[in-house]
């Protein structure tokens, strides 16, 4: 079995002086290292939706997906994309607020 470069195996959950690492924390350093946070928070303000704008507007919309900060949102009937247009920065800002960051700069309702 391999022990790594120094001849020593580094247990999981410790860093390179032999401390313990939090789980959040390593996870956190694993995700930025990998350069995916971003489309992480996106994916977060995908599934998200139902909870930031209630049952009632989730039952008539499907977000389908963010293309450069825009999300896209299949809704069922032209008097609710009316409606959702008027609460679009309402929207966009709750999504913002939830992801922790501003993944979304524009929705489209088509």
């Amino acid at each position: 079995m391999s022990t790594g470069r120094a001849g020593r195996r580094r247990s999981a959950g410790h860093q390179r002086g032999g401390s313990p690492v939090a789980v959040g924390a390593a996870l956190e350093a694993f995700v930025r290292e990998l350069g995916i946070a971003p489309t992480l928070k996106q994916y977060d303000a995908l599934t998200s939706w139902p909870e930031v704008v209630g049952e009632q507007i989730a039952r008539v919309t499907s977000p389908e997906r963010i293309e450069n900060g825009i999300l896209i949102v299949h809704v069922g009937s032209a008097s609710w994309r009316s409606e959702l247009s008027m609460r679009r920065m309402e929207i966009i800002s709750k999504l913002n607020a939830r992801a922790g960051a501003p993944v979304i700069r524009e929705i489209r309702f088509r």
